[in-house]
Parts: C-alpha cells; structure tokens; sequence
C-alpha cells in the first residue's frame, strides 16, 4: 500500500510491503508484529481531538513507535531518506497524533491478508 501525506507542507510518500517489518526489525532491533500488539488500542488516539479526552486515555502510549514506523514507510517509500532524528529534523512540525490515522491505515495494510 501506498500513501502520500503533506507534513509541514512537504509531501511525503510512505509505503508498506513484505519486508516493512523486517526493516523496522533492521532498524530498531524490535519485532514490528510484537510491538503493534503492545499497543492497547488505537481508537484511544482517535479521541486526541475530542470534547471527552482525557490525558489517561494514552497513559502508557509509546507514540516513538509511531515515529519510528512513519520513517520505515517512508524509507520503504524513498531509499534517499536520511536516518531518522535527520529526517525528522527536516519538517518544522511533525504533528504525530494527525498522521496516526494513516499510519493506522498503513500498519492495518501490512496485517490483513487478500488470500480468499
């Protein structure tokens, strides 16, 4: 799956396939498929904007595992992409809790199967 998202008024490509875990794995030394199931829920981070949140609704979050897969998919997606403080340095802004859903998006892609 592919993806192109505007961050700080850049346009950025991310990109999932087959060896997006193991790049990460590459990466982090961390096991992509444990480190998604850590994580408790994402609805949680959907509520970011909402009247009702509250900040114990991401007690426990570890949003650098979302920073962290955001530049997999885009080095996935663009093998010139610096390492990861680098290229994240490059954006003025780089509003994480915007681009979960995306992200969401892009990790759920790597998880389901098209197999009928």
């Amino acid at each position: 799956m592919e993806k192109t998202i505007v961050i700080s008024d850049k346009e950025v490509r991310f990109k999932t396939t087959g060896g997006s875990a193991i790049r990460y794995k590459a990466q982090f030394g961390r096991d992509f498929f444990a480190d998604v199931a850590k994580l408790s829920s994402l609805e949680k981070l959907t509520k970011i904007d909402d009247e009702d949140f509250k900040p114990e609704d991401i007690e426990g979050v570890d949003f650098t595992f979302f920073y962290n897969i955001a530049w997999v998919f885009a080095k996935t997606a663009d093998k010139d992409i610096p390492d990861l403080l680098s290229w994240l340095d490059s954006f003025d802004e780089f509003p994480i809790i915007e681009l979960i859903p995306d992200l969401q998006e892009l990790i759920t892609s790597t998880l389901k199967t098209k197999k009928k």
